[in-house]
């Protein structure tokens, strides 16, 4: 058993809470709004509501699972007292046009998660950015069964990752080591394998066509941001 905070209770992040709880791991719960706003939640999964600071300081692994642009309103100090193994994992995806406005690191061309654990002060594993949230809390399959989904996981601490992937396959799915944060953006937004839900062949076969090309559609324009109904 793991002690596991998630830091946001939105689609993905209450779909990890509730998987990672049934995974017979240790889960603490976390948003910007208070422990006394996840009591559903905490009801329906048997989560632990906590405060961010809280899963920050007392959990082995943390789940940033918040909108890209709310991660620089994270507390800076966030992770200062935080053990030197304690497991960063980063669910973020860049929506310009729809959420988060313009980065300029990331327009530039920085990784996505790139960007994130240089907010954070400390280096993530990226995961769980290629799947819509209800395929995740519905598809996973036990091992070797036919058409299992897959996830890219991506990161620059060999054991970090082993450990991750080891917990994607935990709740259902298979996990392609997709390498380091730096090459993360094969795995962005607008790139072959997002939301496909392939199984682990396709997802090798998605990185290994991804270009590092970032089209129009995730670009932020001086209109940035609109709304996921009307992109701006």
């Amino acid at each position: 058993m793991t002690k596991i905070g998630i830091i946001g209770s939105g689609n993905i992040g209450g779909a990890l809470t509730a998987l990672l709880s049934k995974a017979g791991h240790e889960v603490a719960i976390a948003n910007s709004r208070g422990p006394d706003s996840l009591t559903d939640l905490a009801r329906e999964t048997g989560a632990r509501p906590a405060t961010v600071a809280e899963v920050a300081r007392s959990s082995e692994i943390v789940v940033i699972a918040v909108p890209m642009r709310r991660v620089s309103e994270l507390p800076s100090d966030l992770f200062a007292d935080a053990p030197a193994n304690l497991i960063v994992i980063d669910t973020s995806n860049y929506y310009p046009r729809q959420r988060d406005g313009r980065i300029e690191q990331v327009e530039a061309g920085m990784t996505e998660s790139g960007w994130v654990q240089r907010q954070l002060g400390r280096p993530v594993v990226k995961v769980f950015n290629s799947i819509i949230a209800k395929s995740l809390l519905n598809e996973g399959r036990p091992a070797g069964a036919a058409g299992r989904i897959a996830l890219a996981v991506a990161g620059d601490d060999a054991q970090a990752k082993a450990t991750v992937m080891q917990l994607v396959e935990e709740i259902g799915f298979d996990a392609v080591d997709a390498g380091t944060i730096e090459q993360s953006w094969r795995q962005q937004p607008g790139s072959p394998g997002y939301l496909k839900d392939y199984d682990a062949a396709g997802v090798r076969r998605a990185l290994a066509e991804a270009t590092g090309v970032r089209t129009p559609d995730w670009r932020a324009t001086p209109n940035s941001p609109g709304t996921f109904a009307s992109p701006a």
